[in-house]
């Protein structure tokens, strides 16, 4: 037990005969007890104002939290169908393809050419499985017209639209995001249903 900072308070245990147990000290010597009736906030108030942490974790772990509290909250929620593996190998090939893929760019008349791809064969099925979809459902979308092919090592897409000089600026990842259309691809995964329908 340290007894810096004590003496005053043994003294007054030793000479009034208090039976109260001696205050904890804090590493700086002020005492741990709250200190919120001297600031006029009771403890109940000090605990409501402690704020909670919301983070649930590494970004795929969060997206799957999500999509599981979204479910569980919907009473039409059909659980003989759900699939969360689903959505979970999905974010893995989101993760292999945005940060483990090789991409060159090349322009042609309208747009570009984003050429993907990986010598390792688990990321060229990632790259494939999300060009593909992808191309297929946001082909239109903001007037853009996208096109992929299977290449060897991965997969190539052509996007052309009105506006050139944006899809060249955002390049694959950029392009790739347009049309928040993730979100609801992720809910009808774990749903069980086919998302490219």
């Amino acid at each position: 037990m340290k007894m810096k900072n004590t003496g005053i308070t043994l003294a007054a245990v030793l000479v009034f005969g208090i039976s109260t147990p001696v205050l904890a000290q804090s590493p700086t010597g002020h005492d741990s007890t709250n200190h919120s009736a001297h600031s006029g906030q009771s403890s109940q108030g000090a605990d409501v104002a402690r704020a909670a942490p919301t983070e649930t974790g590494q970004s795929a772990f969060a997206a799957i939290a999500e999509i599981v509290a979204l479910l569980q909250a919907d009473p039409h929620t059909d659980w003989h169908r759900v699939n969360i593996d689903a959505l979970r190998a999905h974010l893995v090939d989101m993760n292999a393809v945005t940060l483990l893929s090789d991409v060159t760019t090349s322009h042609v008349d309208g747009g570009a050419v984003f050429e993907v791809t990986s010598l390792d064969a688990k990321i060229t099925g990632s790259i494939r499985r999300m060009l593909v979809a992808h191309g297929a459902t946001m082909s239109g979308a903001d007037g853009m017209d996208m096109e992929s092919v299977e290449v060897e090592g991965g997969a190539r897409m052509t996007v052309t639209g009105p506006d050139p000089a944006m899809i060249r600026g955002l390049g694959f990842f950029g392009v790739m995001t347009l049309g928040v259309h993730h979100p609801a691809h992720h809910m009808a995964l774990a749903s069980g249903a086919d998302p490219h329908q």
